[in-house]
């Protein structure tokens, strides 16, 4: 297998690259490094500049209104947004429902809510994990009985990233208690402003309200929202979840982060010798380095097998498992290499404008942040657990 880029691939690359040095905005890119909270403004604003490009779909067909690029191109595409410090593509529309709406949607729904996507009309997020039901999606309990043309929705959603922006969710929900618990949950999409909605922000221990609950008392949604067939949308979480799970690998992000490490690590101290020189710290950078090599080797091989029509299987959940666990052994290097620096900051401190600054220097603020942020990463997508799980019934055929 030839893991090296064609003449082909390193041309996209070299466009990639002078596209992002020309038109990415510096005060974008600035926050990025130095761990400043993007704005919902700041992400539209990033959005509209793929889109205008028709860059923004990466993994969507020409046919739906994407750039039509193979994995190799998306994970090169990926990569030079990573090393340019451009803001994250926001993944729950683009990344998740839309590939969700392309293989199991109506028309109608395509035609209406793909255009949507794209154009910014509509920010998503996913309404999956609930109180006792996270990982075990099989559990959930927000109900949908069918009232006529309508479904009524009841219960809870919690960990809903980025909710606070959004104004659509797509839901898992009980409509049937009937046979195996798999076998009773349907995909609804639901209007976030629609009677009987609440969002209530959980503010996390770096000081942001990433993350929401989502309250459902009887709302009515469109029975037309429903994507597919009712009962079947276990087929179409598991369907989304590989999606995530490979995203989440998040080779691009290591990448960046252990160049950041390693400058830290190059500053002289107060002893007046760098901590790249205690052969102990060297060591831990040289393991995480080696392992970040082994993934990236693995991940441009499932590449490779996605460009040539192979869907990825088990490898999606080793990539999640490794990718999660190499960048948190990243963020824990980093903020020990900041030493005292990585005291507790102002989390006001991160935003544009304030005031109130956190304790030390840039690189201070963007490493504890990240610490801190950075440990749901083993969780999110199916924890850990489970993906070894996973991967034990694949290769053992359990």
């Amino acid at each position: 297998m030839d893991l090296s880029y064609t003449d082909e691939e390193r041309a996209f690359r070299d466009e990639v690259r002078a596209f992002m040095a020309e038109h990415l905005p510096a005060s974008l890119s600035d926050k990025v490094k130095r761990g400043q909270t993007l704005t919902k403004a700041d992400h539209e604003k990033w959005h509209a500049i793929l889109n205008a490009k028709g860059w923004l779909a990466g993994n969507w067909p020409v046919a739906f209104g994407g750039t039509g690029w193979n994995a190799v191109q998306r994970h090169i595409f990926d990569d030079e947004m990573t090393k340019a410090s451009a803001p994250r593509i926001v993944p729950f529309g683009l990344a998740m429902l839309g590939p969700v709406l392309q293989k199991f949607g109506s028309k109608e729904q395509q035609d209406y809510y793909l255009p949507r996507i794209l154009n910014g009309d509509d920010w998503w997020c996913q309404g999956y994990s609930e109180p006792g039901a996270g990982s075990d999606l099989a559990s959930v309990r927000t109900t949908a009985e069918r009232d006529g043309d309508d479904y009524i929705v009841n219960g809870q959603k919690t960990w809903t990233t980025l909710g606070q922006h959004a104004n659509m969710i797509f839901c898992l929900v009980r409509s049937s208690k009937e046979g195996k618990p798999q076998e009773g949950i349907s995909f609804l999409l639901i209007d976030m402003t629609a009677p009987g909605v609440t969002i209530r922000p959980i503010v996390l221990i770096d000081g942001e309200p990433e993350v929401n609950e989502v309250f459902f008392d009887a709302v009515r949604v469109p029975a037309a929202n429903l994507v597919g067939e009712e009962n079947k949308g276990w087929t179409y979480a598991k369907y989304l979840l590989t999606h995530e799970r490979t995203n989440i690998a998040g080779v691009g992000f290591a990448r960046a982060g252990l160049e950041n490490l390693k400058r830290i690590a190059r500053l002289e101290r107060a002893d007046g010798k760098p901590l790249i020189q205690n052969p102990h710290f060297a060591a831990r950078i040289a393991r995480v380095e080696i392992d970040l090599m082994a993934m990236s080797t693995t991940n441009l091989r499932v590449v490779s097998k996605a460009a040539a029509g192979q869907a990825p299987g088990a490898e999606s959940s080793m990539l999640k498992i490794k990718g999660t666990v190499i960048r948190q052994e990243i963020n824990a290097l980093t903020r020990n290499a900041v030493g005292p620096y990585a005291m507790p900051f102002a989390s006001e401190g991160l935003t544009e404008g304030s005031n109130a600054e956190p304790i030390g220097p840039d690189y201070a603020r963007a490493a504890t942040a990240q610490y801190l942020n950075n440990r749901k990463l083993s969780i999110y997508g199916g924890s850990n657990e489970v993906q070894r799980t996973i991967i034990s019934k694949a290769i053992l055929e359990l």
